[in-house]
């Protein structure tokens, strides 16, 4: 019984040596924080949008109308979506019409004697 484990064990162990092996690998030879922050770790900290750097404005509240275009976008990206599901949807019971249609139009041929069966 033991034996039909052994694959699965011996994967695990596997993976998790390799694993541990370049997780010590990564931290012997990765890159290493600096002891004291420099200018560019500092900069990099600090928000920063469209060249101007970003301040929180406390007590700051959106109106009404910015949650009501909120919420119509929403309401017409959902309804390109299902637009979009019923346009194929559509399309394959369209194809499927047609193929019926074929079938029933030679079958009713074949009934009437002018397609052999």
């Amino acid at each position: 019984m033991l034996k039909s484990y052994l694959p699965i064990l011996v994967f695990a162990v596997l993976g998790i040596t390799v694993g541990g092996v370049f997780a010590m690998l990564n931290h012997l030879i990765g890159p290493k924080k600096p002891a004291k922050p420099t200018a560019a770790s500092r900069r990099q900290g600090e928000p920063y949008e469209s060249g101007i750097p970003v301040e929180a404005m406390k007590g700051f509240k959106f109106g009404v109308s910015f949650y009501l275009l909120a919420m119509l976008f929403i309401r017409w990206i959902m309804q390109g979506v299902v637009l979009l599901v019923l346009q194929v949807f559509g399309a394959v019971l369209g194809v499927l019409q047609v193929g019926l249609a074929i079938q029933i139009i030679i079958r009713a041929l074949q009934v009437l004697r002018v397609l052999p069966e």
